[in-house]
């Protein structure tokens, strides 16, 4: 495989791999949250949010923002916990919950300049909406590449899935067609795009799934993140769970989804994430996938056993 060395030995291409690659060491991501909301919340599109997000808009593992109001003081405290463990030197400020950049420019601004203005910062990455990236936006961003150049940016966009029915039963607000435009003019300033995918989502099949694949293939983005679907506690889909209508996948059944996802994946696109992080407390199912070294072992063993790799079945 000829990817094998720039990818330190696994069966595709990591962040890690490409952080060390890249940067010539592992960079170790701090989740923040600054105190936004999300336009699927506040009623501009829906109150309710999507059905698999619960109160803490996918951002369980961020620092509090009420104990821990600043975002610096949030980067130090989460660097506190790596400096125990006695790793990590360089950081990813992660600005995780909610829509980051959904909200008055003005503060927007402050808070990417101020996770920047960070020694330790290697670079932001920001969690949005496509409907949420405008011109003001992509100004800032664009400022920030000038006020900051050797640091990066990155903008990580929430498709979940191409297809509009599922799309819609999870009430992401949002055509494909937004989508659309926010890659290409985030591309037009040459800001990495990380697209998170939900596998497993409610009246999928395998084939739909990959058709979500080929789509991001087309779409030349630089990362992506896998996500199994989690059924968290206190959300529309755990109501849905309990009535029987929706099921949980097997880690069997995932690995079998996510690999054939990584085998069709070009091998160019950068894995930001291979399952996903459920909050224990928080968890109703798959409750396996609380156990998340075991679960990368299996894919590891089962894609050796396959012998397959990210991109073995990709068409340019």
């Amino acid at each position: 495989m000829e990817n094998g060395q720039c990818w330190l030995g696994k069966p595709y291409y990591s962040l890690d791999a490409y952080c060390k690659n890249t940067y010539g060491e592992k960079l170790y991501k701090i989740a923040l949250n600054a105190g936004l909301t999300c336009p699927n919340r506040d009623g501009t599109i829906d109150s309710r949010g999507c059905i698999f997000c619960n109160a803490g808009g996918s951002g369980d593992f961020a620092i509090d923002m009420k104990s821990v109001p600043s975002v610096s003081a949030q980067l130090k405290e989460g660097q506190k916990l790596f400096y125990k463990k006695q790793i990590g030197s360089r950081f990813i400020a992660y600005f995780q919950a909610y829509t980051n950049t959904y909200g008055p420019i003005f503060y927007l601004r402050q808070i990417y300049e101020e996770a920047l203005g960070e020694d330790t910062v290697s670079g932001i990455s920001i969690a949005t909406r496509p409907d949420c990236i405008n011109e003001d936006v992509l100004t800032a961003l664009v400022n920030l590449k000038e006020k900051f150049p050797d640091k990066f940016v990155w903008i990580e966009l929430g498709l979940q899935t191409i297809h509009e029915q599922t799309a819609r039963f999870i009430r992401r607000g949002y055509e494909l067609s937004c989508f659309d435009t926010a890659v290409r003019l985030l591309q037009s300033i040459q800001i990495p795009i990380i697209v998170h995918v939900i596998l497993g989502l409610p009246g999928e099949a395998k084939a739909d799934m990959l058709e979500t694949i080929d789509y991001l293939n087309q779409s030349k983005i630089w990362g992506v993140k896998l996500q199994l679907l989690h059924i968290l506690k206190d959300t529309d889909l755990a109501s849905l769970y309990w009535e029987g209508k929706i099921p949980a996948l097997s880690k069997e059944a995932y690995l079998d989804i996510l690999i054939r996802c990584l085998e069709h994946l070009s091998p160019e696109i950068v894995i930001h994430r291979l399952t996903g992080d459920g909050a224990k407390e928080q968890l109703l199912a798959p409750l396996w996938s609380l156990d998340k070294r075991d679960v990368l072992n299996s894919l590891h063993r089962e894609m050796k056993v396959r012998q397959t790799f990210q991109g073995r079945l990709y068409e340019s």
